[in-house]
């Protein structure tokens, strides 16, 4: 996280923030602004949770390793020791944590969110964590506390949007009966895109990295055909550029290749994740492509690639032999 995005998160506005965006929080909700409880703080919960705490939401955190939230409290969250204690008092609790099992831990399990969430309270599950798991969950949730609203969440976009509210929200659920939700989703995105009951959101999520997935091996693997024919990443941007395949994604990913510098946005081993997950659900649906991908990515994580971003795939394609 850079210094520049942690320093002064309690004043406003943001970078890009729109008076008109500012206008609309003190006209609609400086009277009824939703108490929000952050749960996971990686880099996107993080990033949600300053989001937050910059555009004036009260904002409750909690991570399984404290220190995480530090920071965050420094700046006006209150940061509490469990996510039932996080969820009291909350009218929203957002989930943003790696998989399925850490999501129905932290929202079911002892000391759960669910035990403290207030009557008529929303859940905003906004992680990764497949379309059966996200079934189960909200079956789980029902039955645990039928009062709650499950708002499934999911989000397109990395570490960078999310640190600059540029992510865009997959939401999916009973959009009426969550108000306190809209200014949650407008702190820390540009854009919701409501996809129909709960449930879709998580469908799309595995969609849209579907075709990410393709798109980043796609980008490092023509990458090492420029430079096999003789041509620099710059060149292979410079014929790209003004024309209809120049997706501004491609030229980060292809800066990130030329800079040599694979600090992770999304890391690869949760693009891997993401992959599986998409293979998963497609059931009987062929997808070779994305089932090659799978495997070469695998044997980048075993070779020790995990943790850098998913650009990292140039570098360990062209290094393998």
């Amino acid at each position: 996280m850079s210094p520049s995005f942690l320093s002064g998160l309690a004043e406003l506005p943001r970078a890009g923030q729109t008076v008109r965006r500012e206008n609309r929080y003190r006209e609609e909700f400086m009277s009824t602004q939703p108490t929000v409880a952050v749960l996971g703080l990686g880099a996107m919960g993080y990033a949600f949770a300053a989001n937050l705490i910059s555009a004036g939401l009260p904002t409750r955190v909690w991570n399984r390793t404290r220190s995480k939230a530090e920071n965050l409290g420094r700046n006006g969250a209150t940061v509490c020791n469990s996510p039932r204690e996080a969820a009291e008092s909350a009218d929203v609790v957002i989930t943003m944590v790696p998989d399925a099992p850490t999501t129905e831990e932290v929202l079911l399990g002892d000391n759960g969110a669910l035990e403290g969430l207030k009557q008529q309270g929303v859940v905003a599950q906004m992680g990764t964590i497949g379309v059966e798991p996200t079934e189960q969950l909200i079956r789980r949730v029902k039955d645990k506390r039928p009062d709650v609203v499950f708002i499934d969440a999911p989000v397109s976009g990395t570490k960078a949007p999310a640190e600059q509210g540029q992510v865009v929200v997959l939401a999916s659920g009973d959009r009426d009966a969550a108000p306190g939700i809209e200014p949650v989703f407008e702190a820390i995105s540009k854009a919701v895109k409501w996809q129909g009951q709960a449930g879709a959101g998580s469908r799309m999520k595995l969609v849209v990295n579907a075709w990410l997935i393709h798109m980043m091996e796609g980008v490092a693997e023509t990458a090492q055909l420029a430079e096999q024919l003789g041509f620099s990443i710059d060149d292979f941007w410079n014929t790209l550029d003004g024309g209809p395949l120049a997706a501004p994604y491609v030229k980060v990913k292809l800066g990130m290749i030329d800079s040599g510098n694979f600090d992770a946005q999304m890391a690869l081993e949760w693009g891997l994740k993401d992959a599986r997950l998409a293979l998963e659900a497609a059931g009987d649906l062929d997808m070779p492509a994305l089932r090659r991908i799978s495997e070469t990515w695998s044997k980048a994580v075993d070779a020790g690639h995990g943790d850098a971003d998913i650009s990292i795939i140039y570098h360990y394609l062209k290094n393998r032999g």
